[in-house]
């Protein structure tokens, strides 16, 4: 698999081009770009989260919890209600990352686990657009498909050195296929990791808004007109012919209602 230095030039100058080309061509802000670039170049050291080693997981680990509640300050701010409480929520965010969430993964998690892999990459991206809160569901979408970018640098690169030339032939690492796979060997761990993908995923179209309420029929109610106004025809009796003049038709308004009142069953709204 690629070093970490090799990880990191790699994630930093894809997320260059992906700041720069999301400014340039795609219309967004300067700042959202370089924004969208930052999370692309941390992001491609994300999978590493999971490594046994020393030094990237601590870099790793302090880069998240330093980014991460920068990140998410609008929804902090939204969460606590003021911009101290949501500054105070981020110490806590960063605590939490930088030494709780690092030590359960030390624990728990072996590398090359489900943190390489495809559904790992899109909880990451559902994480992101679901942290970052915005108006714009485009500048939102454009943070997640930077983190997912990074992040799959990662996985590309670790299958791209699993390929080696032995005396001219290519020779596969046993290595090989386990950075982009769907699944891992584990069945609880693989039913835990796609049920957290599922469930992140309809958070986001519910948060995104791409998902609308089903919309609630309103009974009709009926006019309070005269029968005449409101379409009414008499359809048993003697129909009558239109009035012609003022008494005729207040003469036929008194008949029709007190017919109304009587019989109701007589009567039909039929469309003129």
């Amino acid at each position: 698999m690629a070093d970490y230095r090799t990880h990191v030039i790699t994630s930093g100058a894809l997320g260059a081009v992906y700041g720069l080309s999301s400014t340039v061509l795609l219309g967004f802000t300067g700042i959202q770009g370089a924004l969208a670039g930052v999370l692309t170049g941390v992001s491609g050291m994300l999978p590493d989260l999971d490594s046994d080693s020393g030094r990237p997981i601590r870099e790793v680990f302090g880069l998240l919890a330093a980014v991460g509640p920068i990140v998410m300050m609008e929804r902090l701010e939204h969460w606590g209600g003021s911009r101290e409480a949501a500054l105070l929520l981020a110490v806590i965010l960063y605590v939490a990352i930088r030494y709780v969430a690092s030590g359960i993964l030390q624990l728990t998690c072996v590398h090359r686990g489900m943190f390489h892999s495809l559904p790992a990459l899109v909880i990451a991206a559902e994480i992101a657009f679901l942290a970052y809160l915005n108006d714009s569901t485009a500048v939102r979408g454009l943070m997640a498909v930077g983190v997912a970018l990074g992040f799959g640098s990662h996985l590309v690169l670790d299958e791209i050195y699993s390929v080696t030339w032995n005396g001219g032939r290519l020779q596969l690492k046993s290595s090989a296929g386990s950075a982009t796979k769907l699944l891992g060997p584990s069945w609880p761990v693989n039913f835990l990791v796609f049920g957290i993908a599922l469930t992140l995923g309809y958070a986001v179209l519910l948060d995104g808004g791409f998902t609308a309420p089903p919309a609630v029929e309103r009974p009709l109610t009926r006019a309070t007109k005269t029968p005449a106004q409101n379409g009414w025809e008499r359809v048993a009796g003697n129909p009558s012919h239109a009035p012609q003049t003022e008494a005729e038709e207040s003469e036929a308004a008194a008949e029709d209602e007190a017919d109304l009142a009587l019989e109701p069953s007589r009567w039909q709204r039929t469309r003129r």
